[in-house]
């Protein structure tokens, strides 16, 4: 069971909102496509490592991805806020609906001081 990855130099954990920056090639044309949300699944090990990401879209209606690790077309990665759960799965988020769907605690930073002795 895989709780977290390294993408782009970039630490990605269960529970976190991503956004994705994804080169998409139509005919003689390049574009990229973001696609932000949360990170619900991370599975396997190795290069099949892959990971899913779940955002609502209109209308309410939630849209998910599933990325590989190693896709070429992946260009930049941003974590927006990471995510504060207990579990590694957040499958659970499907059955929700409007705000409850994609509302997860924050991870708060606790900011270590060092006393000089």
């Amino acid at each position: 069971m895989a709780d977290s990855f390294t993408l782009l130099a970039t630490t990605i954990h269960s529970g976190d909102t991503i956004r994705l920056h994804q080169e998409i090639v139509e005919g003689d044309k390049k574009r990229v496509q973001v696609f932000e949300g949360i990170v619900i699944a991370i599975k396997n090990a190795g290069m099949g490592k892959s990971f899913t990401v779940r955002k609502i879209g209109a209308n309410n209606i939630g849209v998910e991805k599933i990325f590989p690790v190693n896709l070429p077309s992946l260009k930049k990665v941003e974590v927006r806020s990471k995510g504060n759960v207990h579990r590694s799965k957040l499958y659970y988020l499907r059955g929700r609906l409007g705000k409850a769907a994609s509302r997860i605690k924050e991870k708060k930073i606790v900011a270590s001081t060092v006393t000089a002795v």
